[in-house]
Order: structure tokens, then sequence, then C-alpha cells
């Protein structure tokens, strides 16, 4: 493997660590209903609403803290170079 080839894969790594949090935020239903019946959709198992509610404020919790941590690994550098000077 290449040099170049290990870059690519770093890279669209970083990039998929930003799209895959957001595209979740982004389509996750507002209503727990439609989290329930996504839920059966997918997997065949019925939840409850209130069990979905519980679900989609997870994810929503979960999202953010991804997409936090990626932003403070992608600031790491600005910091290091900043406190050198």
């Amino acid at each position: 493997m290449s040099f170049t080839c290990c870059r690519v894969a770093r890279r669209s790594g970083a990039i998929a660590a930003w799209v895959v949090p957001s595209a979740m935020l982004a389509l996750i239903p507002k209503c727990p209903v439609c989290v329930a019946a996504y839920v059966a959709l997918a997997t065949g198992v019925g939840i409850s609403v209130s069990a979905a509610k519980y679900m989609r404020t997870s994810v929503i919790i979960l999202c953010i803290a991804l997409l936090l941590y990626v932003a403070a690994l992608q600031a790491m550098p600005f910091v290091k170079w900043s406190r050198k000077q």
C-alpha cells in the first residue's frame, strides 16, 4: 500500500466522522411514533412510544457528543501550535 493510498483512507475517515453524525441529526424524525415505526420497519421489533422517545433523545445526545469530539480533535493542532509561540 502506498503513502498516498493511506492518506486518502485517513482523509475519507475524517470526512465520514463529520458526515455520519450530521446526517443522523438531519434525518432523525421529530415524532417518537415515527421513530417507533422506523425501528419496527428496520428490525421487525416493535417498541413503545416512550422507549422511542428515550431512544431518539439518546441518539441526538450521542450525535452532538460525537460532533463535539470531532471538532475538538480538529482544533487540537491549532491549540498546540498557538501555545508554542
